[in-house]
């Protein structure tokens, strides 16, 4: 039963989730932690602190995380898997119309205004991961350090186009040195 829940699970996120992986986080987050009780908020931040850190989609890596601690090895390929099923199918036959009609008014003028939404899903997502579970230490009278390295790496990614790798790998040394 379990192997069918997550097939359903994350064929559904394949199919509806548009915008990349960090759009389907807050997708992801209500069916794993909300909807099933597969894991804990906590749990979940861990996983998509993991997912971005690995290679690879982030959305892929919390499928394959998560199938594996719900149904092992088999649960792992069955998430990812179902994951990326709609997009394969969906991919074949949207590519072929496209290029066949790519100079249409309304193709363009649709994948233009798509965007925005697409920054809302993705906002969404960065808004769902900022909770007392994810920062700790927020609040008045506390010492904020995780907001503080949350703060100065947005900063230097954002403004000073430092490469993301360098940050993530400052900010598990910060993290290991306050926490």
């Amino acid at each position: 039963m379990i192997y069918l829940q997550l097939f359903w699970v994350y064929l559904k996120i394949g199919l509806l989730g548009f915008g990349g992986g960090y759009a389907m986080l807050s997708m992801i987050q209500f069916e794993v932690v909300e909807k099933h009780a597969w894991m804990t908020m906590s749990e979940f931040a861990d996983v998509v602190a993991l997912s971005q850190m690995t290679p690879g989609p982030i959305s892929i890596n919390c499928a394959t995380y998560v199938g594996y601690q719900v149904g092992g090895i088999f649960g792992s390929l069955l998430a990812s898997f179902s994951i990326v099923l709609p997009s394969l199918i969906l991919l074949y036959f949207v590519l072929r119309y496209l290029f066949k009609h790519k100079d249409n008014f309304i193709i363009k003028t649709t994948l233009r205004d798509l965007k925005p939404f697409i920054a809302g899903l993705i906002f969404a997502a960065a808004m769902l991961m900022m909770n007392k579970t994810t920062f700790s230490d927020f609040g008045i009278g506390e010492n904020n350090i995780s907001v503080i390295i949350c703060a100065v790496t947005f900063v230097a990614i954002f403004f000073f186009k430092v490469n993301p790798m360098i940050m993530i790998a400052i900010s598990g040394v910060a993290g290991l040195a306050f926490f």
